[in-house]
């Protein structure tokens, strides 16, 4: 079977009575996406928004090419807190406390060496097991250039609260896991750091611009997140960073670059920080990519974002709706809306033969080993019949592959 091939049943006839009536059945006309595809991976690289082109033609020919190097003193310094501003109402975070900066990556370590510095008397990192490799990475590097005792603590994910006492300087999770799309319950997670004196760093990196997040109502001390999935901001995509508003200025940047420094243009030999999240600034920005960025996040102005994350889950409900009891198939993902994120993760010991065969069949999802297949549905450019089609060809793939293994 073939996108062209799909039967045409009640199922399919109800999905396309619900993009007809999707209020934000616009937006996709807003993305430059291929014909012949059903495009399920924008948890790990979004859709190209059809303004990015142009404006990016407008920075190089016109900024760049006519301006050289006044283009610094017409917007380009202050294009990071441009573009934070405009993530900020994605993650419930107030202006001038997000930045877009540098990589997910840098961040972590940025705002985790600041949490241990702010935390002098405690000793360890706290995170469950199974987080995303990267921010393990960063933080076993970070207890190597301490010159103190840090030790990082992985334990399950039920046992997070039981873990934290006065031991713990920062508790570092990923809001939505990478896996399973399961999501923690960040004001009860931040409530309880509070209560026993830990600071929390969390990865919004599956997060932003695909479910609700409200930094602001719960709490949250500090945040990190990627430019390059939901927010489509293209590949190697700048980054963003928040801080509470009340902490910014009692935290120092392991990272004393002079775009951080209260005057980087005095040249002076002493580094003055910068009040605010100014200070978590370090090297020249990336004006290419954070003009992309800045473009790509407009096609959230003006939206009810409550309905268009809303949207999302529809679509994830459908898709499991679909695919649940076929045989070899285990769905990953929560079944309850409310604890999960904007990806559809399910498992079959065929899994990479599977996500290959749906790729030729024009269904673009992801492989994680050793057998996990990925569907992530952005609300900007996801439709009812993708989540359909992409589900009865993947519940036919599987079954196949059963019958193969019976053989």
């Amino acid at each position: 079977m073939s996108l062209t091939q799909i039967p045409d049943t009640a199922q399919r006839n109800e999905a396309e009575e619900c993009d007809k009536a999707d209020p934000f059945v616009h937006l996709r006309r807003r993305f430059d996406l291929p014909g012949g595809l059903i495009y399920l991976d924008g948890n790990s690289l979004g859709a190209l928004p059809r303004g990015v082109a142009v404006r990016m033609g407008e920075v190089i020919r016109h900024e760049w090419g006519d301006r050289l190097i006044d283009g610094w003193w017409n917007g380009w310094l202050d294009l990071p807190h441009q573009t934070g501003a405009r993530i900020a109402p994605l993650i419930g975070a107030p202006q001038n406390s997000v930045l877009a900066a540098d990589s997910t990556s840098i961040n972590l370590f940025k705002l985790a060496a600041s949490a241990l510095s702010a935390r002098p008397d405690r000793h360890v990192i706290l995170s469950e097991v199974g987080n995303f490799p990267t921010d393990m990475y960063i933080m076993e590097g970070l207890t190597k250039l301490t010159g103190r005792d840090i030790s990082v603590r992985e334990v399950a994910p039920g046992a997070i609260l039981d873990a934290l006492d006065d031991t713990v300087a920062l508790l570092t999770l990923s809001h939505i896991d990478y896996r399973t799309a399961r999501m923690w319950d960040m004001a009860a997670i931040n409530a309880a750091c509070h209560a026993t004196g830990a600071l929390c760093l969390w990865d919004l990196s599956h997060s932003a611009g695909a479910v609700l997040v409200d930094l602001t109502a719960t709490n949250a001390d500090m945040a990190v997140g990627c430019g390059y999935k939901f927010l489509n901001g293209g590949p190697g995509a700048p980054a963003f960073l928040y801080v509470r508003p009340d902490l910014q200025d009692s935290l120092d940047s392991p990272l004393q670059g002079w775009m951080g420094h209260q005057d980087p243009f005095a040249f002076s030999g002493t580094y003055k920080p910068k009040s605010g999240i100014g200070r978590f600034a370090c090297g020249t920005p990336p004006i290419l990519g954070l003009s992309a960025l800045n473009e790509a996040l407009k096609v959230f102005d003006d939206i009810d974002l409550p309905a268009l994350f809303a949207k999302g889950q529809d679509l994830c409900d459908r898709f499991i709706e679909t695919v649940v009891g076929t045989d070899g198939l285990t769905i990953l993902s929560p079944r309850d809306r409310a604890v999960r994120g904007s990806h559809v993760a399910v498992a079959h010991q065929n899994a990479e033969a599977i996500m290959k065969r749906l790729s030729s069949q024009g269904v673009i999802g992801d492989f994680r080993p050793p057998d996990i297949m990925r569907f992530g549905f952005s609300p900007l450019y996801c439709r009812h019949v993708d989540a359909h089609d992409a589900a009865i060809l993947l519940r036919d793939a599987v079954m196949e592959s059963e019958a193969s293994l019976q053989d």
